[in-house]
C-alpha cells in the first residue's frame, strides 16, 4: 500500500550550509553518506575561503591547498556566488551528501535501457518506476519485471504513470493494459497507480478529446528506483527512449536519496487512481482506493488540493525545527551535496513548490563573476523568467542546446502537434535576436542538435534537459561544471504551472564527477551547429503568422 511518507531523519538550522550547521538525530538509521563531514572545509572556512574560487590570494590559496590536500581532493575553493547559492538552497529544499563514486552518468539511450534492465533483474526488495507512460509495445520491459518477480519472492514492484497519457490508446492496447497484466499475475506484489490532474474535471473533462486533454497537466516525473539505487532522468519508458531519443540519465548509489524519492513517489501515488486488471475490452479499470488520504481530484478538486498540500509540503521543503547537537566534521570523503527540488503546482495551495525558486537562485548566480553555463531543453519554450535571467547573465561563455526541427519528436506529426516545431523555431529566433540586441553575441550562443531526420533511417530525436554551471578559471580550457540540474523538467511555463516535475541540483568538488559532467556536455554538443540571426532566414525556417498566433494563445501548455 502507499503509506503517508515518514518525516526525514535530518533537520537543519536556518543559518545554512555555509556555516556547517547540519544537524543529525542520533536515533536516525540513515547512513553516513548523508553527513557532510569534511575537516578541510572547516579549515577553509576558518580562513574566510570557500570551494571553486579562482580569486584567493597567495597566502590563502596555499592554506586552501594544504587543507584540501588533507581531504584528498583538488585544491580549489568555494566561489562566493556558490556559497550564497548553497545558503539559499539550504533554506528552500532538503539536502543530502554523497561521497566519491556514488554518482554515475549514463550517456546513451541503449546504455540507459541496459542498466535499467540490469537493475530491475538484480533488485531484491523493491522496484519503483515513476514515468509519464510505458510504451504500448514494451513487452520486453514487462517481461524483465515479470522475471524479476519470479526470481525474487520478496520483491515488490510499484509503477506510477499519468492517467491521461497512460490510457490514451484505450480500448486498444495501452500503457495501462500492459501494466494490468502484471497486476493480474502477481496480485498485491505489483501496485500500479495512475495520477490524474485536478485541473481537468467536469465539462472540460467530458468535452475535450483524448491527447488534447493532456494539455491540462500530467504526471511528468521520471524516477527509476531499485532497492537502494535510483536513476533520475528525463526519459520515459518506451522504444525511442531506449534506442534513438537522446536524453540524460544519472544513477545515484545512495539509500538516503532513493528512500527520499520513494517517499515522493508514495505521496503522489497515494493521490492517484489504482489500476486493476479486468476482462473488458480495455483490459483494466481504475478505482479510487478508500485508503487514499484525499477525495478524487475530478470530483472534489479543492479538498483534494488542500490535503495534497498538507502531504507534499513537508516532503519538498527544508525543515528548520532543529533541537539536536551539531554534527562533528570528521569524514573527509564527502564531496557532493544534493538538493532535490520538485514542481507540484497543481497539487499545492499555497504553491510551495521548490523547483522554480531553486532554478531562479541558480540563474541569479550567473549575474556576476563570469560563470560559464550550458542550458538545454528539447522544447525551446523557456519560462520567461528563466529566459530573462539567462539573457541578463554575464558569462565567460553561455550555451543553449535545443532540438532542430528534424530532431523534434513532433516533426511532421499529424494534427495540431505538427505546428510545434515551427513554434519552437519562432521562439529560438526571438531569443537569438534578443542576444544580438543586448550585444552579447560573443558570449551567448544557441546550438541546434540534429542527428539525422526523425522517421528516416538513422534519425534521432533530442529530449535532453538540464543546466550546468562552471566557475571561472584563470585558464578557461580548465573550466568544468561543478553544478548541474538533472530531472524531468523542461523549464517551460507548462513545467512550472501544469505538470508534476522532480529534479535534483548537484553541487560537487569531486574532480572525477566534474570531468564526467564536462564529458556529458561534449557528448551532447557533438551533433550541434550554432544558429545565428541569418540562420533563421532560410525558406525552411520561415514561420507563418498562424503559428505565431497559436503560440501566443497556447504557449502556456507547451
Amino acid at each position: 500500500m502507499f503509506a503517508r511518507p515518514a518525516p526525514l531523519p535530518f533537520t537543519r538550522s536556518s543559518s545554512g550550509f555555509a556555516s556547517r550547521i547540519f544537524r543529525y538525530h542520533p536515533s536516525s538509521t540513515a547512513s553516513q553518506s548523508s553527513r557532510f563531514v569534511t575537516p578541510a572545509l572547516n579549515a577553509v572556512r576558518a580562513r574566510g575561503m570557500s570551494l571553486f574560487s579562482s580569486s584567493a590570494g597567495a597566502t590563502s590559496g596555499a592554506a586552501a591547498s594544504l587543507a584540501l590536500s588533507t581531504a584528498g581532493v583538488a585544491a580549489t575553493t568555494l566561489h562566493p556566488g556558490i556559497r550564497k547559492l548553497m545558503k539559499d538552497l539550504d533554506d528552500l529544499a532538503p539536502r543530502f551528501f554523497l561521497k566519491h563514486g556514488q554518482i554515475d552518468i549514463l550517456k546513451t539511450p541503449d546504455e540507459f535501457y541496459t542498466v535499467l534492465k540490469q537493475k530491475i533483474a538484480s533488485a531484491k526488495k523493491r522496484v519503483f518506476l515513476a514515468t509519464l507512460y510505458i510504451g504500448t509495445t514494451e513487452h520486453e520491459l514487462i517481461d524483465v519485471l515479470r522475471t524479476a518477480l519470479l526470481n525474487n519472492p520478496e520483491l515488490k514492484v510499484f509503477l506510477l504513470t499519468d492517467a491521461l497519457r497512460g490510457t490514451r490508446e484505450a480500448p486498444n492496447p495501452s500503457s495501462a493494459s500492459l501494466m494490468a497484466k502484471l497486476v493480474a499475475e502477481f496480485g498485491d506484489r505489483v501496485e500500479v497507480r495512475l495520477f490524474h490532474t485536478p485541473n481537468l474535471r467536469g465539462m472540460k473533462k467530458a468535452m475535450i478529446p483524448q491527447r488534447i486533454n493532456e494539455g491540462w497537466g500530467l504526471q511528468h516525473m521520471k524516477l527509476y528506483g531499485f532497492d537502494d539505487e535510483i536513476i533520475l532522468s528525463g526519459a520515459n519508458l518506451s522504444h525511442d527512449y531506449f534506442t534513438n531519443r537522446q536524453d540524460r540519465y544519472f544513477l545515484f548509489r545512495s539509500a538516503d536519496i532513493t528512500n527520499y524519492y520513494k517517499r515522493i513517489y508514495d505521496a503522489v501515488g497515494s493521490l492517484s487512481y489504482a489500476l486493476y486488471s479486468d476482462d473488458s475490452q480495455r483490459g483494466f479499470r481504475l478505482s479510487w482506493p478508500s485508503t487514499n488520504p484525499a477525495p478524487e481530484p475530478t470530483k472534489r478538486a479543492l479538498k483534494f488540493v488542500k490535503l495534497a498540500t498538507r502531504i507534499l509540503t513537508p516532503l519538498i521543503r527544508s525543515s528548520h525545527t532543529d533541537t539536536s547537537g551539531e554534527l562533528g566534521l570528521e569524514d573527509a570523503s564527502t564531496v557532493t551535496v544534493l538538493y532535490p527540488v520538485s514542481q507540484f503546482t497543481p497539487l499545492l495551495s499555497p504553491n510551495t513548490s521548490t523547483e522554480s525558486p531553486a532554478v531562479q537562485h541558480l540563474l541569479d548566480a550567473l549575474k556576476t563573476d563570469h560563470f560559464s553555463w550550458t542550458f538545454t531543453a528539447g522544447y525551446f519554450n523557456i519560462h520567461p523568467v528563466y529566459r530573462d535571467k539567462l539573457l541578463s547573465s554575464v558569462p565567460r561563455e553561455g550555451t543553449i542546446i535545443t532540438a532542430a526541427p528534424e530532431a523534434n519528436g513532433f516533426y511532421k506529426s499529424a494534427g495540431i502537434s505538427g505546428y510545434l516545431p515551427p513554434a519552437y523555431t519562432a521562439l529560438a529566433m526571438d531569443f537569438v535576436k534578443e542576444v544580438v540586441r543586448r550585444h552579447k553575441s560573443d558570449k551567448i550562443h544557441l546550438l541546434e542538435w540534429q542527428n539525422g531526420v526523425l522517421n528516416q533511417p538513422g534519425g534521432w530525436t533530442y529530449h535532453a534537459k538540464g543546466i550546468w554551471i562552471s566557475p571561472p578559471e584563470a585558464d578557461p580550457s580548465q573550466e568544468k561544471p561543478c553544478i548541474t540540474v538533472i530531472g524531468s523538467s523542461n523549464f517551460t511555463r507548462r513545467s512550472h504551472a501544469l505538470d508534476l516535475e522532480s529534479n535534483v541540483i548537484i553541487i560537487t568538488r569531486d574532480e572525477e564527477l566534474r570531468s564526467k559532467m564536462y564529458d556529458e556536455i561534449q557528448h551532447l554538443k557533438q551533433f550541434t551547429r550554432e544558429m545565428k540571426e541569418e540562420s533563421f532566414k532560410s525558406d525552411d525556417r520561415r514561420v507563418g503568422w498562424g503559428v505565431k498566433a497559436a503560440l501566443a494563445v497556447l504557449g502556456g501548455m507547451l
